[in-house]
């Protein structure tokens, strides 16, 4: 019955999906603020569609909140189903195949900006809400808060949970917002690495220099910034800022033995990546790098001339953007001034820098034996065949650990993304079948959930 109403319905689901997708909430740009409240307004429209008994596009700091519920029995169990619409910007948009807010379908892929992340995976939960509504099969009542601004940090919402905790008060937190090893490889995420970002700003002469004139006898702060950012780790990977790994405890041995366990081919993902060699934190394998220990990336660096041709000068002013992805235990807020006072501290004083805070956010473990933990892996073994692995995730969902900070509630987290859609990047991409089987999984979440 549930794949035969998916199915027969599907047409109908997609171009509901695709009316989301179409709305360029790039959270990012400020010249998209027009696009963040009717892309809040359609949400409102599908929601109402689904079953909620009510919804609401109340006000923040930032961007409009998307609040909606069905409330079936006031002393029944609550489920709070978080998601974001806003999306990461398009660019550049000449490495796209086809129009990033137009979605196409080929090969059995929705191809568009939010497709994956999130509009397509809080879709999915809207659908198997939908779904058990529909059928008045609900014996738990359901929440939604869908915000504006997570590719952003979420700057508004810890404010707005802070000033609405009766209102979002629930017994648990699902999330779709993460990924699947493989499509035949279910598992899901019980750990995501917290983040810290910077941008930094050095300043060199007062004004551009001939490259000439003055050449050797200026600081250029390209150069120095090169330098200052090459200096953060070594030729083992390891990151040099005094103190940054206080607070990582090691991996314990259980947990060790359990990403041993999990099916990995180096080679291909070396393959898919177009890389012949990886690099990584010496000791550590692909997946405990990425999933139980933190990074130092430069995400963006630019200065000086970068037009056509040629143009012989000494920049002025050198900028780069930095993030460490931080594991548990590591507090965002403390690795953040860290960070700053190192660099302002080893900075030459042939520069002045500034090195500001951008946004951040912790760590999240979810136990293994948590009951909706439980159901889940009942769900997903329903739809795929398969139990789901349990797998720690490098990215970082910064207001997970907040909702148990203000809530007291774990989060539960069922993602149906693949390496290989591509979020964040050009041609994000979303498989179809993963629509279908996503919400499928999340049908058979809500009617497990019921029996814990």
């Amino acid at each position: 019955m549930i794949k035969q109403y998916i199915q027969d319905n599907e047409a109908r689901m997609l171009e509901e999906l695709f009316s989301l997708i179409r709305i360029p909430s790039v959270s990012a740009q400020p010249a998209h603020k027009p696009d963040m409240l009717r892309c809040a307004e359609r949400w409102k429209e599908l929601l109402l569609m689904a079953g909620v008994d009510k919804v609401e596009i109340m006000p923040s700091k930032g961007n409009p909140m998307v609040y909606a519920e069905k409330i079936v029995d006031p002393a029944a169990k609550t489920i709070l189903i978080y998601g974001h619409y806003d999306v990461m910007p398009a660019e550049p948009f000449e490495l796209w195949h086809s129009k990033p807010f137009e979605p196409e379908v080929r090969d059995g892929h929705i191809w568009a900006r939010g497709a994956d992340d999130d509009k397509g995976q809080s879709f999915i939960q809207a659908k198997a809400f939908e779904y058990m509504a529909k059928n008045n099969l609900l014996k738990h009542n359901v929440k939604f808060i869908l915000e504006g601004e997570e590719e952003v940090g979420s700057p508004s919402l810890e404010g707005f949970i802070e000033q609405h905790k009766d209102l979002l008060a629930c017994d648990i937190i699902l999330v779709s917002d993460t990924s699947m090893l493989a499509p035949e490889l279910p598992s899901l995420t019980t750990g995501l690495r917290g983040l810290a970002y910077w941008q930094i700003e050095l300043t060199g002469p007062n004004h551009d220099l001939h490259s000439g004139h003055f050449g050797g006898s200026v600081a250029n702060p390209i150069n120095v910034l090169c330098k200052l950012i090459a200096d953060v780790t070594n030729e083992d990977g390891k990151i040099l800022f005094p103190g940054f790994y206080d607070d990582v405890e090691d991996i314990p041995a259980a947990e060790r033995e359990l990403v041993a366990n999990i099916p990995f081919d180096l080679e291909q993902y070396k393959k898919s990546l177009d890389v012949e060699e990886l690099f990584g934190e010496k000791g550590y394998n692909t997946i405990e790098r990425t999933g139980f220990r933190p990074s130092f990336d430069v995400c963006g660096i630019w200065g000086g001339y970068t037009g056509d041709g040629a143009k012989t000068v000494i920049p002025s002013k050198a900028f780069a953007k930095i993030s460490c992805r931080l594991v548990p235990h590591q507090d965002h807020k403390k690795i953040s001034k860290l960070v700053a006072d190192y660099f302002e501290r080893v900075a030459p004083k042939s520069v002045k820098i500034k090195c500001e805070p951008l946004h951040g956010g912790q760590g999240y473990v979810c136990p293994i034996d948590l009951p909706a933990y439980q159901a889940a892996e009942r769900a997903f073994e329903t739809t795929f065949g398969k139990r789901p692995l349990p797998v720690r995730r490098g990215g970082s969902i910064p207001i997970i650990s907040t909702f148990e900070d203000l809530l007291g509630v774990k989060t539960v987290l069922m993602g149906f993304g693949l390496e290989s859609n591509a979020i964040h990047s050009p041609n994000e991409n979303m498989p179809v079948e993963m629509i279908r089987k996503g919400i499928e999984t999340v049908i058979h979440f809500h009617l497990e959930y019921d029996k814990v």
